[in-house]
């Protein structure tokens, strides 16, 4: 943590880039982002989790803004020797905290490993490491895709808290009302632990419509039609989502979210302007 953590409790996610030119430039973005004392950063597995390396230089590279780093660990199409020598390289590095994920099994991969979900890796993270690490986890407050309902979603999320999880990352989502919805539900399952709305700025409307079209976030109707309205026109479409979603944060901290968590997509800019807009 930060020695002037931000009061809201704010964390920002980065993926490791691919190329000389993105690890250059999110040098820059780390550090506009540190100047805010979040909790920490994360940093994503890489495409599909095949490139653990590259999390791993990532992850160094972030922490250098001396904010604490966690890197985002999925289970699925991995056996439990190598996950125990990542713990264990992740402690001799003084990484402290861990994202904890099923992930999505790598393509041409044809077994899903010794641990299936997410509960089964918290389990295993504190069998090997004890109390080390402070252990995340996603929530779905719109139910994850391949969940065959709300409440065996919600199941399997207090599963995994319950397995030794310090906290959740939600999906990012644009209704409020969805998040403070599935909060209740899961407050009434016993879970106590805090449960992070994740944020994803609109900078991009055909990014955004695929990414939410793969993860299963729904754009209510009316902010698809403006954008759809809006064309090509950037400008446009950034001065709407920075409003839109300045708005749904206000909402959220108003209603007792404990944080944000923003997914950045290794740009500093449309998050710093939403956290500008909001009063603590």
């Amino acid at each position: 943590m930060s020695a002037q953590e931000h009061p809201l409790g704010i964390s920002f996610e980065f993926f490791p880039p691919n190329t000389e030119a993105g690890r250059e430039k999110l040098v820059g973005v780390r550090d506009a982002l540190a100047a805010r004392g979040p909790r920490f950063f994360s940093v994503t597995y890489g495409a599909g989790g095949s490139t653990q390396d590259r999390t791993l230089t990532t992850v160094r590279q972030v922490r250098e803004s001396g904010i604490s780093t966690a890197p985002h660990l999925s289970c699925i199409g991995s056996e439990k020797q190598p996950l125990r020598e990542l713990l264990a390289r992740y402690r001799e590095e003084g990484i402290d905290s861990l994202v904890a994920l099923r992930g999505d099994l790598p393509s041409g991969m044809g077994g899903i490993g010794e641990l299936r979900y997410a509960n089964e890796l918290v389990e295993f993270i504190r069998e090997e490491t004890g109390d080390h690490f402070e252990i995340a986890v996603a929530a779905y407050p719109e139910s994850h895709p391949q969940a065959p309902s709300l409440e065996r979603d919600l199941a399997n999320f207090a599963r995994k808290m319950q397995a030794g999880a310090n906290l959740a990352i939600t999906q990012y989502f644009f209704n409020a009302d969805a998040y403070f919805h599935f909060v209740e539900r899961a407050r009434a399952l016993g879970v106590e632990a805090p449960i992070v709305p994740g944020i994803m700025p609109i900078t991009n409307y055909a990014k955004l419509a695929r990414f939410s079209d793969a993860c299963g976030a729904e754009i209510p109707r009316w902010i698809r039609k403006q954008l759809e309205a809006y064309g090509d026109d950037s400008a446009s479409i950034a001065a709407f989502g920075e409003e839109v979603i300045s708005r749904l944060c206000q909402r959220l901290l108003d209603g007792g979210a404990p944080g944000l968590h923003f997914y950045t997509l290794n740009q500093a800019e449309p998050s710093l302007k939403i956290l500008d807009n909001i009063v603590g």
